[in-house]
């Protein structure tokens, strides 16, 4: 168990949760994993630029999401990695561990228990189940899988804050049922399909073939040529905005005042705001839970 920090105010991790943004969240994980790589090498000291090189953000964002940790930093110096690292261990509810129990001893099943990574970040798997007789009663990573009938039976040894769904398709709604009767609070679901289940447990999906047709489309968008901006409204492909400045076509001459006969009465003059046609800019966005 690692020791609890608390703001000056009295505030633990668990009472700031509910008022960190999901996105910072995500960043805190980030900032742990290279957190902990620094204290493995023996860094005692780290500055907000150093560590926001190295989680991939800029020190402005880095400074903004440990805010919400209350204070922790010291200015000119910056700050202390065991006690950081601690701080969001709490923060993330990691001080006390988690026990996780998988279901599904595929390849997949199989692969994720034989992950050392997970120890190290405070995740024991304790149990393995599945349906197949060929493998139940078989061991892996020092787990011998269990009988999936038996699994709310067997729920309340293994003690598990969290469940991991490594099913097919037609399973995994079958298994999610019978978590969430035993009372299994948070449960990762690696089945692409949504699973239904009562707003107080927490279900988080991966869908890898998703990921894997966000990448193939980013990769696509960045070797698409670069097209005009008055690109053909008929045309499926997205064109990129090219700058007026670089496109003759898009270059339009000030207009020529027609010569008069006569002067004209002077009137109080209005500055124009010339318009140029430009397309909205658009992005592919993954929406993470």
């Amino acid at each position: 168990m690692t020791e609890q920090h608390e703001t000056p105010g009295g505030v633990s991790g668990k009472a700031l949760q509910r008022d960190i943004p999901q996105a910072t969240v995500t960043r805190l994980a980030t900032y742990l994993r290279v957190l902990a790589g620094l204290a493995d090498e023996g860094v005692a000291i780290v500055s907000s630029e150093e560590l926001a090189v190295a989680a991939g953000v800029n020190s402005a964002k880095l400074r903004k999401d440990l805010s919400f940790l209350g204070p922790n930093g010291v200015r000119g110096v910056g700050y202390d990695v065991a006690k950081l690292r601690t701080r969001i261990e709490d923060v993330l509810g990691l001080s006390q561990g988690h026990r996780v129990v998988l279901i599904g001893a595929g390849n997949l099943g199989r692969a994720l228990v034989g992950y050392g990574g997970f120890g190290v970040r405070g995740f024991t798997v304790v149990g393995i189940f599945d349906n197949d007789p060929a493998v139940i009663g078989q061991s892996y990573a020092g787990l011998v899988v269990r009988d999936v009938a038996r699994l709310t039976d067997q729920i309340p040894a293994l003690a598990p804050t969290i469940a991991v769904v490594a099913v097919p398709d037609e399973a995994a709604q079958d298994v999610c049922d019978h978590l969430v009767a035993a009372g299994l609070p948070s449960i990762l679901s690696f089945a692409p399909c949504e699973l239904r289940a009562p707003a107080h447990v927490e279900v988080r999906r991966v869908d890898l073939a998703m990921e894997l047709q966000m990448l193939s489309f980013d990769a696509a968008r960045n070797d698409a040529p670069a097209l005009p901006e008055a690109a053909g409204a008929g045309s499926a492909r997205v064109a990129r905005r090219v700058p007026s400045q670089n496109h003759p076509a898009l270059t339009h001459p000030a207009p020529v005042e027609p010569a008069r006969a006569r002067p004209q009465r002077r009137t109080a003059s209005h500055a124009t705001t010339p318009h140029s046609a430009t397309e909205p800019s658009t992005k592919g966005s993954v929406i993470t839970p």
